[in-house]
């Protein structure tokens, strides 16, 4: 008893490994898992609906307001706490989760993608400041490459949770199982120790957004790549699914299950690997392997070609995720860590949506449209590998990493 006692004081008291460090990450998880479950199945519902032309609009109107609501989040991650945004952003996938069925129209389900975009506006702003705040700035790079590896792990356990669900249920079942998910996220958190010190009770009056409180400029360099990086995976998000049934594979989710397991592999390397060398070296390799993977997916003809580039895309975004991530918090300014995620994540969310915008509208249901739409997205990495290659000098000290 005293051992176990003693192993868990010890446990509790590493810089990085402890409780807190565990609740977060699996509060990650499920949350990913939640709202990740539903991608692969949405095209078919809504064409299902008559809303075949919306497709586009599927992920676009999602990371809309998810972009929306980040200098809200931010602000109030910087004033009220972190808990109460993480709890916030959980619960919407909640709410989001069980009207699914109930507003069962095109306009419905529109409106509620726009709705639970707001998710993701929320709680991965204020995990990100968490995660920053109860780790030595030594590891930030170990950290967040960890607690990305959770949330990936939900990205690969969602889609293909969601693709049995429906080929063995119902759409219903696969969103109330959607809710059950974020409300445990939710749970898991609730009592967490704030933070951030001193705090705020929440007004109204935070709402009020000035200029400064949209943009962080002092971490324009990563928001500029994770635009660049982030338009592959929007691009992604919305014609995979098609291209997985063109090419004869069953389980749409399938891609997303071998890109996140790839992921995972390199994601706590990446990270520790930024850490020693310096965010923009891992950075600039993650980018030339993505643009290397897009290329493969868009040629592929068969199975093996098409795992082989999904293969590649998780080793290219895994090593990209948590170097951006602790490059951010590198140039942040510690009282405005939320701000400063908040950018980031604008601009993560500004590519998702403009790739799958784009993309969206440029396939039309052609499914020999699918290749151009990937090809285009190789150039879009490209234009990140020469900013990276002219801009930030990649033996730079991590230290020195700022604009």
């Amino acid at each position: 008893m005293s051992f176990l006692k003693s192993l868990a004081l010890k446990y509790n008291s590493h810089p990085i490994y402890n409780v807190k460090f565990a609740m977060v990450c699996s509060s990650s998880l499920l949350f990913s898992a939640s709202y990740n479950m539903l991608i692969p199945e949405l095209p078919a519902y809504l064409s299902a609906m008559g809303g075949a032309k919306y497709i586009g609009l599927i992920i676009a109107l999602f990371t809309l307001t998810a972009g929306i609501s980040r200098p809200f989040s931010g602000r109030i991650t910087d004033t009220v706490g972190r808990v109460p945004v993480m709890i916030f952003g959980a619960l919407v996938c909640v709410f989001c989760g069980m009207l699914y069925p109930v507003l069962n129209t095109v306009v419905g389900f529109l409106i509620l993608r726009l709705l639970h975009g707001f998710s993701t506006g929320f709680k991965p702003t204020a995990t990100s400041a968490y995660i920053a705040d109860i780790t030595p700035q030594r590891a930030w790079g170990e950290a967040i490459g960890m607690q990305s590896l959770f949330y990936s792990t939900g990205m690969a356990v969602g889609p293909a949770l969601g693709s049995y669900i429906k080929l063995n249920y119902s759409y219903d079942t696969l969103f109330y199982l959607s809710s059950v998910c974020a409300f445990l996220s939710m749970l898991i958190i609730i009592n967490m120790k704030e933070t951030l010190s001193p705090k705020k009770k929440f007004t109204w009056s935070l709402l009020k957004i000035s200029r400064n409180d949209i943009f962080a400029m002092e971490v324009l360099p990563s928001a500029i790549v994770t635009f660049l990086c982030y338009f592959s995976y929007g691009v992604m998000l919305t014609l995979i699914p098609d291209w997985t049934s063109h090419l004869g594979i069953v389980n749409k989710g399938l891609f997303f299950i071998v890109f996140t397991i790839a992921s995972l592999l390199v994601r706590f390397f990446a990270g520790k690997a930024s850490d020693v060398y310096g965010r923009t070296i891992v950075i600039t390799i993650g980018l030339v392997v993505l643009a290397i993977a897009v290329c493969v997916i868009g040629i592929a003809n068969s199975y093996l070609i098409f795992i082989l580039g999904a293969i590649l895309y998780g080793v290219g975004m895994g090593g990209l995720t948590p170097s951006l991530n602790a490059w951010t918090i590198d140039m942040s300014k510690s009282e405005a860590r939320g701000k400063a995620m908040a950018t980031m994540y604008i601009a993560l969310e500004a590519g998702i949506g403009m790739g799958a915008l784009l993309s969206g509208w440029y396939y039309q249901a052609k499914i020999t449209r699918v290749p151009d739409a990937f090809y285009a997205s190789a150039i879009i990495a490209i234009v990140g590998i020469i900013y990276m290659l002219k801009k930030h000098n990649p033996k730079r000290n991590l230290k020195k990493e700022t604009v």
